[in-house]
């Protein structure tokens, strides 16, 4: 991939795998396949989306401050094309970051990029840009004296990200996600992080807009690994074992709009009321009712921000009575109206 034609030819496959990236692999037995809905489903209610990237090509010594007064729901993605930094992340934590490596930083927030301990730190926003495209700057601040090979050169993304307030692994997020358990589970990410690393050294024509494009496919990459492995953390995947109660949760979350009691998931399950709450609420924290109003929430406010159904539908779809019986829910539940959600307010987490 040498010339400018067979590199963008290869992003043009990447466009096509950037829209099956977010899928989890293809099951293998009747585990694997209700775990494989499971995680459909959570990836279903995230978006990450990326707003604003930067170039920054910068020489020893150096510090740089970003995420100041960040909003809420933004993520950062950096990348290192070339030489070493170090990462320290709003709690203090320290990680240090070679050239190839990625990192998805969930929590908005400030964090700091240096060359070495006790340098001093200058908000990454105070030098002077330069546009390359829409959405994407260069920042050069290099030692002209120096060879450019000692140079470091990071690529950077301010990202939407958004979990939605109801959604299991809405608490669960790490300050970074780091891209080095993912290659095992996505074996085309050592040649895109390979591709990133000639662009941001060579800076071909076009290439700021290839860029964009690779970040915003290894950070989705990062995010779906990190999905994968959170549903072992929130309880699915070890319920799904249970053979009868993973029977229950499929079914939940295949006919949400059932009137369910805990006498029917426990006749699902074939036990008893008593031994079927306390083997659901062990197993998922929450007990029946709970998660299955937390489901239908969830689902509910997917429906209205991001496929636009009109309220009347979804609460036919959740088994509501009447669309002013579900509002009522919704309000109790989440503290806004499905009004608000569809004009864009979500409730602080």
């Amino acid at each position: 991939m040498d010339s400018p034609d067979d590199i963008y030819q290869y992003i043009l496959n990447l466009y096509h795998f950037v829209r099956s990236i977010m899928q989890p692999s293809l099951p293998t037995n009747q585990f694997n396949e209700s775990r494989h809905d499971m995680v459909n489903e959570l990836l279903s209610g995230v978006r990450l989306k990326g707003l604003e990237y930067r170039r920054v090509e910068i020489s020893a010594p150096f510090g740089l401050q970003y995420g100041e007064g960040a909003d809420t729901k933004l993520a950062y993605f950096h990348f290192i094309g070339q030489g070493s930094v170090l990462l320290r992340t709003k709690s203090g934590a320290v990680h240090k970051l070679a050239c190839g490596d990625a990192v998805l930083l969930p929590c908005a927030g400030a964090h700091d990029i240096y060359s070495e301990d006790g340098v001093p730190l200058v908000s990454i926003d105070a030098f002077e840009k330069v546009s390359l495209c829409d959405a994407s700057s260069e920042i050069r601040a290099c030692d002209t004296e120096i060879c450019r090979s000692k140079d470091n050169y990071i690529f950077s993304c301010a990202m939407e990200f958004n979990l939605g307030w109801l959604h299991p692994l809405a608490h669960l997020k790490p300050e970074v996600m780091h891209i080095e358990t993912v290659p095992d589970y996505d074996p085309q990410i050592p040649a895109i992080l390979d591709v990133m690393t000639k662009e941001l050294k060579a800076k071909r024509p076009g290439y700021s807009v290839i860029l964009t494009r690779l970040a915003d496919v290894v950070a989705a990459a990062i995010l779906r690994r990190w999905v994968e492995v959170g549903c072992d953390v929130c309880g699915w995947v070890e319920a799904m074992r249970d053979p009868k109660l993973a029977q229950v949760l499929s079914a939940l979350h295949h006919d949400p709009g059932r009137q369910w009691s805990v006498a029917d998931m426990a006749c699902e399950m074939g036990v008893s009321r008593s031994v079927f709450a306390e083997r659901f609420t062990e197993l998922t924290h929450s007990t029946p009712q709970q998660y299955l109003g937390n489901l239908r929430m969830r689902l509910a406010s997917q429906w209205i921000s991001q496929d636009n159904l009109n309220l009347d539908e979804i609460a036919d779809r959740l088994g509501y009575s009447s669309t002013a019986s579900f509002s009522r829910a919704f309000k109790r539940m989440t503290g806004i109206s499905p009004g608000a959600v569809r004009n864009g307010l979500l409730p602080e987490l």
